[in-house]
């Protein structure tokens, strides 16, 4: 069956293969968050360990086990071999899915630990899919769709989540093994896809460079050439890690402090907003200069932290209600972290032509992102601060807008000197 699909997959057109190919990490991707963030939709009332939170400790465990696999990806995906990337993706996820069997099964506190290993393996899944995507000339279009589902899928998820346990009266335990189970044979189709597809051709080459794993020598000249530009953007991505994090694993308990219960209110404003997001990022494949892409993507990023602190900005003067906040803090908050996860880097290497690939910057700074997330959260819980996740969210996200906002108009000033000097550099020789 598999040669068969791969060869129909072979004779489409162009456009017809980069549709397709979205349209399967875009499915894969979502159903990989089945097995991440159902865990978020429970509120596990009532248990407290050594002073904290049970939920905070379950976020931390699966937030430990990410961060040290995005480490670990800065060299494993970068040197990944493609031919391997479809086994992976199947065999990290179920391994992530036993991890919350046992959850289901082992009383608590102790199935903790199963938390972080359920977070363990997922952390490569982004820099795998995201594998079958870089280096085309449809790059942007597809990473748009791929990225929608980091929207998206957090708030379906959790939906779903919500449902089993209200409708169906599913325990909080065993919600996450079983919202995981409705996504297993989604996952093995859509995996199957992307294994289906062709890899970059000669134009695609022509116009991005090729795309090739890299050697440690290799690693350490593209962070020494552009070293600069990389703290000022793992900074901006630190900020909206944490934020972006916050809001997926606390929006239950965020709007229960702004007085909303609805369990459909998580998925109708990220429905909106990944449309919107989706819209203004697919645009972007119509820019064929890869320097105007790069410097617009900037501008993007700083116009999402604007919408972000004039929406809190608001909603502190009593101007506009929680949903609209909470929306616009979405739209802004997804219109910066977004392009970092999909054409930031992308864009980056065409400008600059250098041998590297895109999952090795990217889990540079989704590494720190993490760390950076789990460092917030230990210190929100161990501070002793009676302020609550909601108040506690809108003091952050104001934070992030400002200090992000400078950070990026940095790495704007810097890439755009560094990219003048490369054109001056080559009409000199």
């Amino acid at each position: 069956m598999f040669p068969e699909l791969k060869k129909s997959v072979g004779k489409l057109n162009y456009s017809s293969v980069s549709i397709l190919t979205a349209i399967a990490a875009f499915g894969a991707y979502t159903c990989m968050y089945a097995f991440r963030k159902a865990f978020a939709a429970g509120t596990f009332p009532d248990q407290q360990i050594l002073g904290l939170d049970y939920k905070v400790w379950l976020v931390i465990a699966q937030i430990l086990g990410y961060t040290l696999s995005k480490f670990y990806g800065i060299r494993f995906i970068s040197a990944l071999n493609p031919k391997r990337r479809g086994f992976y993706t199947i065999a990290l996820i179920a391994f992530s899915w036993l991890a919350l069997l046992g959850f289901a099964l082992i009383p608590s506190p102790y199935n903790i630990i199963c938390m972080f290993f359920n977070g363990l393996p997922l952390g490569l899944i982004w820099g795998l899919v995201f594998g079958y995507l870089e280096g085309r000339r449809a790059t942007e279009f597809m990473a748009a769709i791929l990225s929608v589902s980091l929207i998206f899928a957090s708030g379906f998820v959790k939906t779903i989540g919500r449902l089993l346990i209200l409708e169906f009266h599913i325990t909080e335990f065993w919600m996450p093994f079983l919202t995981g189970l409705c996504f297993v044979i989604p996952l093995l189709v859509f995996v199957l896809l992307l294994e289906s597809i062709p890899p970059p051709d000669a134009k695609d080459i022509a116009s991005r460079t090729i795309r090739l794993p890299m050697t440690s020598t290799e690693r350490k000249d593209f962070l020494h050439r552009f070293l600069p530009g990389i703290i000022f953007t793992v900074a901006i991505y630190i900020l909206l890690t944490v934020i972006r994090d916050l809001r997926d694993n606390f929006e239950v308990e965020i709007w229960a402090d702004l007085g909303y219960t609805n369990i459909f209110i998580y998925s109708k404003i990220d429905t909106l907003v990944s449309i919107l997001v989706l819209i203004a990022m697919a645009l972007l494949v119509l820019v064929k200069n890869h320097v105007k892409a790069f410097k617009l993507i900037h501008w993007a990023i700083i116009i999402g932290c604007l919408i972000t602190g004039l929406g809190t900005l608001l909603f502190y003067m009593g101007l506009i209600n929680p949903v609209v906040w909470m929306t616009m803090v979405a739209l802004g908050l997804y219109l910066g972290y977004i392009p970092y996860n999909a054409i930031f880097f992308e864009r980056m290497i065409a400008v600059f032509k250098t041998r590297s690939n895109v999952g090795f910057i990217m889990y540079i700074a989704d590494a720190m992102g993490y760390l950076g997330s789990i460092s917030v959260l230990l210190f929100k819980e161990f501070s002793k601060t009676s302020i609550s996740w909601g108040n506690f969210f809108k003091e952050g996200v104001l934070t992030v807008s400002i200090i992000g906002g400078i950070c990026v108009m940095c790495s704007l000033i810097y890439f755009s000197k560094k990219s003048q000097d490369q054109i001056n550099s080559q009409t000199t020789h």
